[in-house]
């Protein structure tokens, strides 16, 4: 099993050696993932059931100094928004309304950045604080919800009504066209999974993978789920000192093959684990920080 060395005496707060050295390479390559999210493209479309006749909605994007203010309207209700600026996230769903508005800030002439993306970026570091504050601690739903919560804070998300931050999705979602839980399913679902994780009190590197994947399935959030997974992921690494990894922009698609190939065949996402994980030895390795295989 790939361990982290521990730095000093281990007295029962886990490997002295996280906050100066896994920290610093948690934020810098998190950030350098988030950030990517600028360098793709949008595009928005609306589902919508018609009863009748052709009912094509109009879009509207106008440029305001250095924002885009991007606005869909229908004269019936537009009930899901779906919003792409990055292959493979997550389905936004909206509450029925005839209007639907978005502001996106311009980085530069080539490139469109969601206002959100930034705010995200800042909270992605305030979550690799409190995991690796609580990196030997049990995953709890508290803990679950804490996550979500310092993520999505502060984002547009937060301010509307039916969007529930730092609590289960109140609002059926979905993702890659999988079955996932309904609402009213998700509490049931997840005291379960945490229940039967935590029965262990250590765990390889494929049983955390496993309750990855059980995690995604059940989808508990409204939306951040695959991010709140994957540094539950890297907490849970810490926890059983294994050297933690970062699923990069480039292996996204590798990675998204994988959760659904699981119930058929382990090895695609085992494989993307561990070669992300091989990928941050490299950084280990180049800065002379010792690990043991």
């Amino acid at each position: 099993m790939n361990q982290i060395l521990y730095v000093g005496e281990n007295k029962g707060n886990g490997p002295i050696a996280i906050k100066s050295i896994v920290k610093f390479f948690a934020i810098v390559i998190i950030a350098f993932g988030i950030i990517l999210i600028g360098k793709g493209s949008y595009a928005i479309y609306k589902n919508i059931e018609i009863n009748s006749g052709d009912n094509i909605p109009v879009v509207y994007m106008n440029r305001v100094n250095n924002t885009v203010v991007i606005k869909a309207e229908d004269n019936i209700e537009i009930s899901k928004l779906i919003y792409s600026w990055n292959k493979g996230e997550e389905t936004i769903l909206l509450p029925n309304s005839k209007k639907v508005e978005e502001v996106r800030l311009l980085s530069n002439e080539n490139s469109v950045v969601n206002v959100d993306d930034i705010i995200e970026t800042t909270n992605h570091f305030r979550c690799v604080d409190f995991v690796i504050e609580n990196a030997m601690q049990p995953l709890s739903e508290t803990f679950l919800k804490r996550l979500h919560f310092t993520l999505k804070n502060g984002t547009s998300d937060s301010r509307k009504d039916w969007f529930a931050v730092g609590e289960y999705k109140r609002v059926p979602n979905e993702v890659g066209g999988r079955a996932i839980a309904e609402p009213e399913e998700v509490a049931s679902q997840i005291k379960a999974l945490l229940a039967a994780y935590n029965g262990s009190k250590t765990h390889s590197l494929e049983q955390i993978v496993a309750f990855h994947h059980d995690f995604e399935c059940i989808h508990p959030f409204q939306d951040g789920n695959g991010r709140v997974g994957r540094l539950i992921l890297f907490k849970e690494c810490l926890k059983n000192n294994i050297v933690p990894f970062i699923i990069e922009d480039d292996s996204k698609l590798y990675y998204y093959r994988g959760l659904h190939e699981w119930n058929q065949e382990h090895g695609y996402l085992m494989d993307t684990c561990l070669a992300a994980q091989d990928l941050f030895k490299e950084y280990l390795d180049y800065f002379s920080i010792p690990y043991s295989e």
